[in-house]
């Protein structure tokens, strides 16, 4: 299929009509105004929301290989007057976008990978792959840049018209669910002049947090262990079987793991178990993670498991090396962020569901013997420690933690999707190009923009935000991974099973030019 002009164009020119169309506030409006006329520039752009989301989508690619997503988004920023730098942290499929000279600079960001093997048709209540075995947006990561995207530009906007001075920074989340790039943006320094950062997620909630969020700290490592080849019948005592290391390791933690602390949580697949039976393995390979609640206890986990490593190689005569593929740091939300933003959850309040938007929500429950919850109507409580309860590492991880511990950051969790989905499953896709995924990310959209007109226009909370960041969230921890300098980013991950399955995936591609919805262009008709 043939567009009839290039889509970032396209849609660049969309957003100046809808921002030309909107009055202007004038010279000096109060901050209130300027948060209305924030909100009122996200919505212009609820067409072009939709077509981002639904771009995003049928593009399906995993983490490393998201690279017509990042292309696409990064063009949109382009030409919308951002300066994009491509590749950065030596990541091929990472950019920053930046736009503003001078005064506070604002990180917005979100992921943009999916999953292996979940490739689903949206607007489906079934389980119905658009490509067999393709991966597909079975988290909703396709939300959440384009979330980014028209909050920055409509902010953009009222701190052209106003004058107010500040910088904004987009950057897309990674190979998230690797938990394998925001530990190096970090390392490489990404983040060393932002101000705050706001991160995006989609949810089937509307809402934010402070404090420890509970998500656990993790590194993920692959053990390679190498040995020597021969005849596994005539001549096995010429052997030293790196798959026999491979197992001893996997037998050995399993017996270690009664002696661990309970917060821990430990679970590996073998990458490579050797070719054919009758040849001893030579090379076999095992890929952990490692989760704990803060960074000591992680570390030390890590440092049990190459130990056991270890102890498997010298058992069976062969060799290891390990490799991160991976890190992630323990959350922890701003909490003067956090309050802010919640006002303005509050203010934008929940999309407005249809009939249809319900009947499908059930159908997705009911086709898929999920509880039955009807999507939400009112924002989810402030999370705050006090009411949660204190992180106790029981859940899973998210590298945004990286960034958490870098500058004051928040996360807000935006209502795209159906309650009680399994999320890295289909039943997280089925949404996610729907019209409930569309209006949950235009409200998403308007707090983002809502909460960065806040910090640019009020000194005292990014003072705050700062000061709660040095003196309550770095008292008792500090920032403290486990990558050693050698260590690179995975960034060929995933490149074999895209070049294989990229050609046939094509077939599908969105084409906005010809069609008003992703929907339409599969012939899924929405609400039957």
């Amino acid at each position: 299929m043939k567009r009839t002009q290039p889509l970032g164009r396209t849609i660049a020119l969309a957003f100046a009509l809808s921002a030309a169309a909107l009055s202007m506030p004038a010279q000096g409006a109060s901050p209130q105004t300027m948060k209305a006329q924030a909100a009122a520039g996200v919505e212009a752009q609820a067409k072009q929301i939709q077509v981002m989301v639904d771009q995003v989508f049928s593009f399906a690619e995993p983490g490393f290989q998201e690279i017509r997503t990042s292309e696409y988004l990064a063009k949109i920023l382009e030409d919308n007057g951002f300066t994009v730098t491509r590749g950065v942290a030596g990541i091929p499929t990472a950019f920053t976008a930046t736009w503003g000279e001078s005064g506070p600079m604002i990180a917005l960001g979100s992921d943009i990978d999916d999953l292996l093997g979940v490739s689903q048709m949206p607007g489906v209540p079934t389980v119905k792959p658009i490509v067999a075995g393709a991966p597909g947006h079975g988290e909703g990561h396709n939300s959440g840049m384009p979330m980014m995207i028209a909050a920055a530009l409509a902010a953009k906007k009222v701190m052209q018209d106003n004058g107010i001075k500040g910088r904004l920074m987009l950057w897309p989340g990674v190979a998230e669910e690797l938990l394998a790039t925001k530990a190096f943006y970090v390392r490489a320094g990404m983040f060393k002049d932002v101000d705050a950062c706001i991160f995006g997620h989609v949810n089937t909630g509307f809402g934010t947090a402070y404090g420890d969020l509970g998500l656990n700290g993790m590194v993920s490592v692959e053990y390679e262990f190498s040995g020597k080849t021969a005849h596994s019948a005539a001549m096995p005592w010429e052997g030293r079987s790196a798959l026999d290391a491979v197992e001893y390791m996997d037998v050995a933690w399993n017996f270690r793991r009664e002696h661990l602390p309970l917060t821990q949580r430990s679970h590996d697949v073998i990458t490579n178990g050797g070719g054919q039976p009758n040849v001893v393995p030579d090379k076999a390979s095992v890929w952990y993670y490692f989760r704990d609640k803060d960074f000591a206890a992680v570390r030390s986990l890590y440092e049990t498991g190459t130990s056991v490593a270890e102890a498997a190689a010298q058992a069976t005569g062969t060799s290891v090396k390990r490799t991160i593929l991976g890190y992630a740091a323990p959350n922890f939300g701003n909490k003067p962020m956090a309050e802010a933003a919640y006002a303005n959850i509050k203010a934008v309040g929940m999309p407005q569901w249809s009939a249809a938007d319900q009947a499908f929500a059930k159908a997705v429950q009911v086709n898929n013997g999920l509880k039955v919850q009807p999507l939400a109507t009112s924002i989810t409580p402030l999370s705050k420690p006090e009411t949660r309860g204190a992180g106790g590492g029981l859940g899973g991880s998210d590298d945004i933690g990286d960034v958490m511990w870098s500058v004051p950051t928040i996360t807000i969790n935006y209502p795209a999707n159906v309650p009680n989905i399994i999320f890295h499953h289909a039943t997280a896709a089925m949404a996610m190009a729907t019209p409930i995924a569309h209006k949950g990310t235009v409200a998403g959209a308007k707090a983002v923009a809502m909460t960065v007109i806040d910090l640019m226009t009020d000194p005292k909370l990014l003072a705050s935000a700062k000061t709660y960041f040095r003196d309550v969230q770095l008292k008792t921890q500090k920032y403290d991974p486990v990558l050693a300098p050698d260590d690179q980013p995975a960034i060929h991950r995933n490149e074999r099973i895209m070049n294989e399955l990229r050609p046939e995936m094509e077939k599908y591609y969105y084409d906005p030019a010809r069609y008003g919805s992703y929907l339409e262009q599969l012939g899924v008709r929405y609400g039957d």
